[in-house]
């Protein structure tokens, strides 16, 4: 366990620290969640009750999935230069690498999330801090089994990579629409509702949303925990394989 430990430190380590050297990259990335916030959160405000209370855990999920998911390319520049084969051979506990590329994805959604709630408060966002800190909780484990899973596509995506952008861009925007992120899914047709219920991601905007608005007990919460959990299990176990058994 101190050996994983050390390992897991070293890996997270070396992967937090170019952030940590140009802080200006988070900006960047940061761009496209708060044009979502600021312009169309505003937009928001005829069609639900209360705009901010809905959409700001809207945005942080989409950040979720374009954060952590997004993950696996760092990976992949790493295979197709050849760094993650260096990397392979040293005595670094395989699934330590895995845990900490994970939490290094995980971090920054957090950090990226805390910006946002606070830059939301001036808007008109009610701070519920218990609400917060089980959401964020959530998002975490979410974050951890999307990272690996993005990390299990670019090890597949060996040797061209075409097969991670085709499966990432290909899956994104439909779990984005389908989980009502943007727009309540409420008004929409049938047929639409009836596959946002099989999308698991639909089931985490909601608990999101009642975690954000106070509201814990909400039996949305537990779907919600049951579908991160079952991500995160599912992710670690097929990343941990992916890193065992190598490229």
């Amino acid at each position: 366990m101190t050996t994983f430990l050390r390992d897991t430190t070293i890996v997270f380590s070396r992967e937090v620290r170019p952030s940590l050297r140009n802080p200006v990259g988070l900006l960047f990335e940061m761009g496209q969640p708060l044009l979502f916030l600021f312009l169309f959160g505003a937009l928001l405000g005829g069609a639900v009750g209360s705009s901010w209370q809905w959409f700001v855990p809207g945005i942080l999920v989409m950040m979720c999935l374009t954060g952590p998911m997004g993950a696996g390319y760092t990976l992949l520049v790493e295979l197709l230069g050849g760094t993650l084969e260096r990397m392979l051979v040293t005595p670094l506990n395989r699934t330590a690498m895995l845990v900490g590329k994970s939490m290094k994805a995980t971090v920054m959604l957090l950090v990226e999330a805390v910006l946002i709630i606070a830059l939301a408060l001036p808007l008109g966002f009610e701070l519920h801090a218990a609400g917060v800190l089980a959401g964020l909780a959530q998002l975490a484990v979410f974050a951890v089994g999307l990272g690996s899973l993005s990390f299990v596509l670019a090890i597949k995506s060996a040797p061209n990579g075409t097969l991670f952008y085709m499966v990432s861009q290909s899956l994104l925007f439909p779990l984005l629409l389908l989980s009502g992120v943007l727009l309540p899914l409420e008004t929409a047709p049938g047929w639409l509702r009836a596959l946002g219920q099989l999308n698991p991601v639909t089931y985490i905007v909601d608990a999101q949303r009642a975690l954000f608005a106070g509201d814990l007990a909400d039996p949305s919460v537990l779907y919600g925990t049951i579908s991160v959990c079952a991500i995160a299990a599912v992710g670690l176990h097929l990343g941990n394989r992916a890193m065992r058994k190598g490229v």
